[in-house]
């Protein structure tokens, strides 16, 4: 699987990635809960979350804009519907033909927020249910490249607000050894940004920033890794919790329904 890896797509079976991963496979556990019948997976990844939500469901489908992606994961898993498109629109997708949808850091990767949001709407069944995941711009150690945008609570409470009756908004928090982690690697950023004083993260085409990114966020990740191997190693899933105060986590978890 290493053609899908970047820091972006934080891989398992790379041991510096462990305290990232361990946090979003968190939130796929806590989806598990609110997936039933025809389920949708929006930006399915690796795959990683099917292995827990085909048990949950009666039928998985997932749309990815990813093609060798897809390919790999429609020949690993013949029984299920992998669909490759850029997305939104979800194309192939009838209205009113899912029990629930799960999407996981992908909105904030979506340039059409709000028609992203009006598609998850619209392959909803009446009363069906979607879980959300996104990051806390609160939380942000700097600019991610790779994202459009990220959002505040209040601004990911109101545009879900306007296209779903009813939304419950949590935060995925950590344990001690996850907030030493954050801290460290806070001040591991900030000795790598001090020396941007013109202040160019924010002021240069995303797009140009990718790369760098993405080569700096491994190389940083593997020297927390180095001087903190116990730390990074030994955090797991049940080091993350659900809090009722999103504006202090590190991601969004929010479940709507139609």
């Amino acid at each position: 699987m290493s053609m899908f890896k970047t820091t972006e797509i934080t891989a398992y079976d790379i041991p510096s990635d462990n305290v990232i991963h361990q946090r979003l496979f968190f939130a796929y556990e806590q989806s598990v809960r609110y997936m039933r019948g025809h389920m949708l997976e929006v930006g399915c990844g690796v795959g990683k979350g099917l292995e827990l939500f085909k048990d949950a469901c009666t039928h998985y489908t997932a749309i990815d804009k990813n093609t060798a992606l897809i390919n790999h994961l429609s020949a690993k898993y013949p029984s299920y519907r992998f669909i490759d498109a850029f997305i939104p629109p979800f194309k192939g997708l009838e209205d009113n033909s899912f029990d629930s949808v799960v999407t996981q850091q992908v909105i904030e990767h979506i340039e059409d927020d709000h028609l992203f949001l009006k598609e998850i709407k619209r392959v909803l069944k009446p009363g069906g249910c979607a879980v959300i995941t996104t990051p806390n711009l609160k939380l942000s150690l700097t600019r991610n490249p790779w994202h459009v945008r990220e959002y505040t609570t209040e601004q990911f409470r109101d545009i879900l607000g306007k296209y779903f009756s009813k939304v419950q908004l949590w935060g995925v928090t950590g344990s001690p050894a996850v907030m030493a982690y954050y801290e460290q690697n806070k001040a591991s950023v900030q000795r790598i940004t001090r020396f941007d004083i013109l202040n160019l993260q924010y002021r240069l085409p995303r797009t140009l920033l990718q790369i760098p990114y993405d080569f700096l966020n491994r190389r940083n990740r593997k020297k927390l890794q180095q001087q903190s191997t116990g730390l990074v190693s030994t955090v797991t899933t049940a080091d993350y919790w659900l809090t009722e105060t999103p504006e202090t986590a590190f991601d969004f978890f929010a479940v709507v329904e139609k």
